[in-house]
């Protein structure tokens, strides 16, 4: 994937987010959603922009390091309030 589709990439997974917000939804379904998204966006620029997809062992530090905190934060989504 060339930077110019990932760019294209990248600015689909923001409208969805945007039209994520602007649908109304609220509490655990929301933030996972926004969550997932977000995490797709950060493994594009991880290994499209910041070319870690050359390095893999680097790359999938840097992927472990995203979804452990990705985890923590949907695991405090779903605290019942």
């Amino acid at each position: 994937m060339n930077l110019t589709r990932t760019w294209i990439a990248l600015i689909a997974l923001s409208a969805g987010s945007t039209a994520l917000a602007a649908s109304g939804l609220t509490g655990r379904a929301f933030a996972l959603a926004v969550l997932a998204l977000a995490w797709v966006k950060a493994e594009l620029i991880l290994r499209r922009y910041l070319h870690l997809a050359r390095v893999p062992a680097i790359a999938r530090g840097f992927s472990l390091g995203l979804a452990i905190f990705l985890m923590l934060a949907a695991g405090l989504a779903l605290i019942p309030a």
